[in-house]
């Protein structure tokens, strides 16, 4: 048999882990604190580097199905409607797996997919403990769960996080995302295949669609006056929203005029973590690595957390299983951290302040050689050449 793994949390991330894992022969168990899983909020990015491992778990079709795919149209434009560049949406061999999916159909998927009785809803973790042997979660509800390894995948505020590293502060970044979606009946004239973002001052304007093109997901990223508390669903004020674009291309405030509800979301990122793991333990997503929006990754950066994990953990007996989390820690922290600065730089520039635009646009048209390189990434050959060198 092969190990045993506790996955804490019922995200995409832990839902991939448990998909990949069982692929790679692992007995695996998902507990969620939540009483149902699901996902607030609106559309999650899915990029080639994650498509690929999505695909190796046998999920490319129903990505296909329940996605949409966004095309060789995707473009950047000046808040006035001016074009920039167009938007890189394949990688360096000109794979085009870029989708736009909701968030809610994304987390049903990768549940559907597993096994009946693997995902346990209900079960807050609230405490860990590990021997040489065993390592142990503990529930508010006073259940307790026992594996060969413990995966805490449960968010930027980890409880298991503290048994890591120590508890520190996310780092929040002055701006609120508005999201939401509509109908794409409301905004018929509204491309369905592609993504597009407006350009301003100190703001910028998202929109692409999910749910094979039935709905278009938005997001208008602004400054924010005073810290808010981190949320994926705090209400916002779609007037408020309004005014923040108001005068920008003709076609937001279309867009705009249609929306009656939306969600206020606070940007928050943490320092890249000096390690991920401890004994048996370890962390994965949002737990480890919890990143700014700004080059849609946390969710692809997420899944590749899991198959490279899983990946090591295939080969690995119960005596190695330090040695083998350890490994995966290091194939993955160097290039978390490069994302997570990456996705600050970019909102960086995505928001800038410069008197002349053309140098804010000239690096919009060099950043696609950036997305190239991180689409093209496979986590698979070097987490297979860790796990050989740790037989």
């Amino acid at each position: 048999m092969g190990l045993s793994v506790v996955v804490v949390g019922g995200g995409i991330g832990g839902l991939f882990a448990a998909n990949a894992l069982i692929a790679h022969g692992l007995d695996v168990a998902v507990f969620e604190q939540a009483p149902a899983l699901g996902e607030v909020g609106a559309g999650v990015f899915l990029t080639p580097n994650s498509v690929r491992q999505l695909k190796r778990v046998g999920l490319e079709p129903a990505v296909e199905k329940y996605g949409a795919r966004v095309g060789t149209g995707s473009h950047y434009f000046r808040h006035d409607g001016a074009p920039i560049a167009p938007v890189q949406v394949m990688d360096a061999a000109g794979w085009n797996a870029t989708f736009g999916m909701h968030r809610a159909d994304l987390v049903e998927l990768l549940a559907t997919a597993l096994p009946d009785g693997v995902v346990h809803t209900g079960h807050r973790a609230v405490g860990f403990e590990q021997t040489e042997d065993k390592a142990k979660v503990v529930f508010a509800n006073g259940a307790s769960a026992e594996a060969d390894v413990v995966v805490a995948a449960d968010g930027i505020h980890s409880e298991i996080r503290q048994f890591v590293v120590p508890p520190s502060r996310p780092v929040f970044h002055g701006s609120v995302a508005y999201r939401g979606v509509l109908p794409h009946r409301l905004i018929p004239d509204w491309p369905a295949d592609r993504w597009l973002m407006w350009l301003g001052k100190s703001k910028h304007f998202l929109t692409f669609p999910v749910r094979a093109g039935e709905l278009i997901n938005y997001v208008g990223f602004v400054p924010a006056d005073a810290e808010m508390k981190e949320s994926w669903s705090a209400p916002g004020d779609p007037d408020v929203l309004r005014a923040e674009f108001e005068g920008w291309e003709g076609r937001i405030g279309n867009l705009l005029s249609k929306v009656q509800n939306t969600f206020r979301w606070a940007l928050y990122d943490r320092e890249p973590l000096p390690v991920w793991t401890k004994g048996r333990l370890t962390l994965l997503g949002d737990a480890a690595h919890p990143m700014l929006p700004h080059l849609g990754q946390g969710a692809n950066q997420s899944i590749e957390d899991g198959m490279a994990l899983a990946t090591i953990l295939a080969g690995t007996d119960r005596a190695k299983v330090s040695p083998a989390l350890h490994a995966y820690d290091r194939l993955r922290r160097e290039r978390v951290a490069a994302v997570q600065r990456g996705a600050r730089e970019n909102g960086m520039r995505l928001d800038s302040h410069y008197a002349d635009l053309g140098v804010r646009d000239d690096e919009i048209r060099a950043h696609a050689e950036f997305r190239k390189k991180l689409y093209s990434h496979d986590v698979v050959p070097e987490a297979q050449a860790l796990a050989m060198s740790l037989v």
